[in-house]
């Protein structure tokens, strides 16, 4: 990693640019937002998030001088401290994420203590930085207590330490980003955080439902073309007993190299390819491999060099688009190739290493012609052994965690979002639906964990979708909201939850309900 920041060092000291130009503010765009980018007549690139903008509002508006208090202005309209300057522009937030809560019938009391705090920061017209920081403490509903207990992560949010004799959780997490753009074709990243390709609310190329990780971005965009090339160092705490073995320097480490080409076809049209390596930092034996200067070919699909270099590295190749069907409604995809063979795929035997996914989804805004009322379908596939390999040194996996989907793979799913925003009010309602195939034990692999070696499967043919313990899993969350402070989206939020997950061996329902104050953009993924 210490020669990826020489890179960057370099990049962004280099004479790039005219002296005398001058260039807006470059700023991430928060979530909420990126609906605005779908409703624009121009077609934007919103598939690689997080996505940066010229910023108009967040850094040059001048503060509210309107005859209120101060505590009215910090509360509802002000970030808690603002250094503002024609040179640069710092602000400062304490981030809460105060929880309490019932699930099962009552039967079990949840809460959760979060403080946190960010920084946001620009310096001149080039330079964007944030760092955020999160302490909790937390006790969860039944289902996830018992996946933290089992991978030993909160999801998303990092690894545990028991609190409360046991009964709850300590954990930590924290976030940076570092963003410099010299001119308007090009933009440097580097930061400790996730990273997000695809226009849906799940994605089956790369996802945000993991844990932190550090990485070095470089996005450049010409015309209708943008292409990103990503570096990033991933962990693999399955092997936690080999890392102890392998110098005593903390859990697995495993490199991944990303590139995304997007084109914008048309008004409405926009077609993105995707490729990506996994590599080892180690062999089995220890012997000590590091980041393979081989894939710094900036060239999108390296499988030849993957290939060419004689090794057995994780690749995998995809597909995303995106159509204006309507102004406002736009239908999106994916698919991914794990592994590809066209004789096995079209000979309809199920050959074991025909490893893809696919997604298929719609967004419509404003539906009814009601303001701000936004609804999103969507349609996941994943076949068996997708995403996984011989070992979790190497499979599509960060901190116990998929790149990809929660579910792993072996699985289809289906879900609808509904969102509706009037004022400062919020509302949202989620429904879920799939089946999966489980294992039935520790010594056969149907396909559906991912971490678990394909090498133990039972068979070699006849491998399909929900093969397996054939499970069905329902989900649907109802979320109301005010927004306090739309500056880091401070809001009171109360939440109704049901959840039932049923197979030929058990049923297990759970009804959980939760009121807090919270407040930060990102979402975890509990709906799985």
């Amino acid at each position: 990693m210490k020669y990826l920041i020489w890179i960057v060092a370099i990049v962004m000291f280099a004479n790039t640019t005219n002296a005398q130009e001058k260039l807006p503010v470059i700023v991430p765009y928060n979530p909420q937002d990126i609906r605005e980018l779908y409703l624009d007549s121009k077609n934007h690139h919103t598939t690689f998030k997080i996505i940066l903008h010229e910023d108009t509002s967040a850094m040059y508006t001048q503060p509210d001088t309107t005859k209120r208090s101060l505590v009215h202005r910090k509360l509802f309209n002000e970030h808690l401290l603002e250094f503002r300057n024609k040179d640069y522009n710092v602000f400062i937030d304490f981030l809460p994420d105060f929880q309490v809560g019932k699930s099962k019938d009552g039967s079990r009391t949840t809460w959760l203590n979060t403080r946190g705090a960010i920084i946001q920061a620009n310096i001149g017209e080039k330079f964007y930085f944030e760092s955020s920081f999160f302490e909790n403490q937390g006790k969860f509903p039944g289902y996830l207590d018992q996946y933290i207990r089992k991978n030993q992560i909160v999801p998303g949010q990092g690894g545990i330490k028991d609190y409360s004799n046991g009964k709850a959780f300590d954990f930590n997490y924290a976030n940076a980003l570092l963003s410099y753009t010299p001119n308007k074709y090009l933009n440097v990243t580097a930061g400790y955080g996730q990273n997000f390709i695809g226009d849906g609310y799940r994605s089956l190329i790369l996802s945000d439902i993991q844990f932190s990780y550090p990485y070095l971005k470089l996005t450049g965009t010409l015309g209708n073309v943008q292409y990103t090339a990503m570096w990033a160092q991933f962990m693999d705490k399955h092997s936690k007993d080999f890392a102890q073995a392998y110098d005593d320097l903390g859990y697995y480490k495993k490199w991944g190299v990303f590139h995304f080409l997007d084109w914008n076809v048309s008004k409405r049209l926009t077609i993105g390819f995707f490729d990506a390596v996994i590599w080892p930092d180690a062999d089995s034996s220890g012997r000590k491999r590091g980041f393979d200067w081989s894939y710094m070919n900036p060239i999108i699909f390296l499988r030849s060099a993957e290939f060419s270099e004689g090794s057995s590295d994780n690749a995998l190749v995809g597909l995303n688009a995106k159509f204006k069907l309507l102004p406002k409604t736009t239908i999106y995809g994916q698919l991914v190739l794990d592994e590809f063979k066209l004789k096995e795929v079209f000979g309809g035997k199920g050959w074991w290493a025909n490893k893809q996914s696919a997604q298929l989804g719609f967004r419509s805004f404003d539906i009814f012609n009601i303001n701000k009322l936004d609804l999103q379908g969507e349609f996941n596939a994943v076949r068996p052994y997708t995403y996984s390999y011989k070992s979790t040194m190497i499979n599509y996996e960060h901190y116990n965690q998929s790149l990809a989907h929660p579910l792993g793979a072996n699985f289809w799913e289906v879900l609808g979002i509904a969102t509706y925003r009037l004022k400062r009010w919020y509302g949202r309602g989620e429904i879920m639906y799939s089946k999966y195939g489980d294992d039935p034990d520790a010594t056969t692999n149907y396909g559906h964990d991912i971490s678990r070696p394909y090498t133990i499967r039972p068979k070699d043919y006849g491998n399909w979708i929900g093969q397996g313990i054939k499970t069905q899993l329902l989900y649907a969350q109802g979320t109301v909201a005010y927004v306090l402070n739309p500056k880091y989206n401070l809001r009171l939020e109360a939440s109704l939850a049901a959840r039932q997950l049923k197979n030929n061996m058990d049923t297990k329902n759970d009804l959980i309900f939760s009121f807090g104050l919270r407040s930060t953009f990102r979402q975890f993924y509990y709906d799985f």
